[in-house]
C-alpha cells in the first residue's frame, strides 16, 4: 500500500472521528498500526491533517465566527468578539500543558493499551452523563462565562491522553457545567480551532528542529490528507449537529466501550 492511499484512509478516519466524541487520535493510532504507517513523518502527519478539520469548522461557522460582517448589529459583533475571547481563554490550559508535557505524553501513552482504557472510561462517562439528563442552564454563548470556558479548557487537557477524545472531554465537561448539547458541541468545535492549529504548528516546528524537513513527495501526501479530512469533516459536522437535535450521546458511549474491548482482544488475546 503506497503512502497516498494510506493518506486517503487516514484522512477519512480523521474527518469522521475528530468532532465525534470517539477519539480521533486513538483511531489514528490503531489504523496506523493496521496499515503500517509509522515513524516521525507519520506522527506529524496525524497532527497536521487536523488542519483540514479546522478549515471545515471555519467554513461551516464562518458567519457565526466572523465578527465584522456588515449584516451583524453592533451587539452581535461584540458577542462574536466575546465568543472568541472565551475560546482563547479555554485554549490557554492546553497550550501550557501541551508545551510542558506534550513530548512526554506522546512517548509514554501513544499505544493501543492506553487507547483502549481511555475509550472504555470515556464511554462509561458518557453513559453516566446521559443517565443524569439535567436541564441545561447555558443555552447560548452569552450565558457561557469566562470561568466556565476556562474550566472546559482544563477538562480538554484530558484529551492529551490518546483515546480520551478532545471532543468528548470538552462536550462532557461543558454539559456537566450546565451547557446544552448544541452549545457544548459548538464550543468544542470552536475550541478546536486554536487547539489544533497550535498542535499543527508545534508539530511542524518540532520536525524542523530535528532536521526532519518534509520532502516534495511528503508534501503531496500531506496535501491529500488535509483535503480529505476537510471534505469528510464537513459532512460529519453537519450530520452530528442534526443528530444531537433529536438524540443523545449514548450511541457513542456504547461504541467506545465495544471498540475498547475489541482492541484489547485484538492486541492481547490474538
Amino acid at each position: 500500500m503506497n503512502d497516498i492511499l494510506k493518506a486517503i484512509i487516514l484522512s477519512i478516519v480523521e474527518g469522521i472521528t475528530e468532532f465525534l466524541p470517539i477519539s480521533s487520535t486513538g483511531h489514528l493510532i490503531l489504523v496506523n498500526n493496521w496499515i503500517d504507517f509509522q515513524g516521525s513523518f507519520a506522527n506529524s502527519f496525524n497532527v497536521i491533517i487536523q488542519f483540514g478539520a479546522i478549515l471545515s469548522v471555519i467554513v461551516l461557522y464562518f458567519n457565526k465566527l466572523y465578527p465584522f460582517s456588515k449584516s451583524k448589529t453592533l451587539k452581535q459583533k461584540q458577542e462574536t468578539i466575546n465568543l472568541w475571547f472565551k475560546v482563547i481563554v479555554g485554549f490557554i490550559p492546553a497550550a501550557i500543558l501541551g508545551l510542558l508535557f506534550g513530548d512526554i505524553i506522546e512517548e509514554k501513552f501513544f499505544n493501543p493499551t492506553t487507547v483502549a482504557i481511555m475509550l472504555l472510561l470515556g464511554g462509561i462517562a458518557i453513559l453516566i452523563l446521559e443517565r443524569k439528563n439535567k436541564r441545561p442552564k447555558i443555552n447560548n454563548f452569552y450565558d457561557l462565562s469566562y470561568k466556565t470556558a476556562f474550566i472546559i479548557g482544563i477538562i480538554q487537557c484530558l484529551a492529551m491522553i490518546p483515546g480520551t477524545s478532545r471532543s468528548a472531554s470538552t462536550i462532557i465537561g461543558a454539559m456537566l457545567l450546565g451547557a446544552s448539547r448544541q452549545i457544548a458541541a459548538e464550543f468544542s468545535f470552536f475550541l478546536a480551532i486554536p487547539t489544533m492549529a497550535g498542535a499543527t504548528t508545534y508539530s511542524l516546528l518540532k520536525m524542523i528542529k530535528k532536521g526532519l524537513f518534509i520532502t516534495p513527495y511528503q508534501w503531496i501526501v500531506l496535501t491529500v490528507g488535509v483535503i480529505g479530512s476537510f471534505l469528510v469533516a464537513l459532512a460529519v459536522i453537519s450530520f452530528f449537529m442534526n443528530y444531537i437535535k433529536k438524540k443523545d450521546f449514548k450511541l457513542f458511549g456504547y461504541y467506545r466501550i465495544i471498540l475498547s474491548l475489541l482492541i484489547l482482544i485484538y492486541f492481547y488475546i490474538k
